[in-house]
């Protein structure tokens, strides 16, 4: 890649992040899973506490915000910057959690979404898709130790949905189509274990309304899950510091907006459950004391996951 196109990319990330209330701690030189190399800058806060929490963001070495794409595989969309931008905004509040890398699901589980191999690559199977693969892990406090490799594809109609196949631009869909796999009963945790297949179609989009949709939630339903958020990302992993409340991302898997799930949370805060302050909110020991009622939904949302066996089929006594 040209040195001058470099130096554009990192000046434009730099903008983007000081826009977004972000600092550019490093950039190194790395290469995606078939060998292409991947520019990779390391965000943090101007008051990070820690100071060494911070996020990483992998492009295409010859992505350029001006053709919206990569040199050889230009973009629809002539101009990402604002969109780069929005999305650091959003992980810039994101790493005020104890764990920006943890989100829960709607059955009730809190994974971190990690070791994701950024930017999207073409498969090299002969399907007709692009892949990124990644790992979650179940974190419950170490109790079962259990994670699931997962390989996200994306197929070409889908792709031409997104303005460019690049971290920024798909990271939220991504992981919400792996929560709602999860919430499907299609994705194991194990010790270990191969890739498993996380499919994002075209029925994750709706053409009507031009936006993502996952899960269509009731208010009762969004309660559920801020509570399950606040009590596992606050109350267990987080040491009772607080938890971004609006995040964008659950709601966009919850198909609803982030002033509605701060509205929700205003009920339980009432309540003495949550300590909401700003859009953020933590576990109040009110909340903690409900910690049976959590543990027996993460309990049966893992089961969920697991392959269930008939047993008289197991036993000889079904006609085959």
């Amino acid at each position: 890649m040209a040195p001058d196109l470099k130096t554009s990319l990192v000046a434009s990330l730099e903008t983007a992040a000081a826009q977004a209330g972000l600092v550019l701690v490093s950039v190194a030189q790395g290469s995606t899973a078939n060998g292409r190399p991947t520019a990779i800058f390391r965000l943090g806060l101007p008051d990070a506490d820690p100071p060494g929490k911070t996020l990483k963001l992998e492009l295409s070495e010859a992505f350029d915000f001006g053709l919206g794409g990569t040199i050889s595989s230009p973009a629809q969309n002539s101009d990402l910057l604002p969109q780069m931008t929005a999305h650091l905004a959003n992980q810039a509040k994101r790493l005020r959690n104890p764990q920006p890398e943890c989100f829960v699901t709607l059955g009730g589980l809190p994974v971190a979404f990690g070791e994701f191999q950024w930017p999207f690559h073409r498969s090299t199977s002969g399907a007709d898709t692009h892949i990124v693969h990644g790992e979650i892990r179940l974190t419950d406090g170490g109790t079962h130790n259990l994670h699931a490799k997962i390989a996200a594809s994306v197929t070409l109609t889908f792709a031409e949905i997104v303005p460019a196949m690049e971290q920024p631009y798909a990271e939220t869909f991504v992981y919400n189509a792996v929560r709602k796999t999860i919430d499907m009963g299609q994705l194991e945790f194990l010790k270990s274990g191969n890739r498993q297949p996380v499919p994002v179609t075209t029925r994750f989009w709706s053409r009507w309304k031009r936006t993502f949709v996952f899960t269509d939630t009731d208010e009762s339903e969004r309660l559920r899950f801020l509570l399950t958020k606040v009590y596992w990302l606050s109350g267990v992993l987080g040491e009772g510091k607080p938890v971004w409340i609006a995040d964008p991302r659950d709601a966009q898997y919850l198909n609803t907006t982030a002033e509605e799930l701060e509205r929700v949370a205003a009920t339980p805060a009432a309540a003495g459950l949550l300590a909401l302050e700003g859009g953020f909110a933590a576990a109040t020991p009110a909340l903690m004391a409900r910690a049976q009622e959590f543990q027996a939904a993460l309990e049966a949302a893992l089961n969920f996951t697991k392959p269930q066996f008939n047993e008289a089929m197991r036993a000889g006594q079904a006609n085959m």
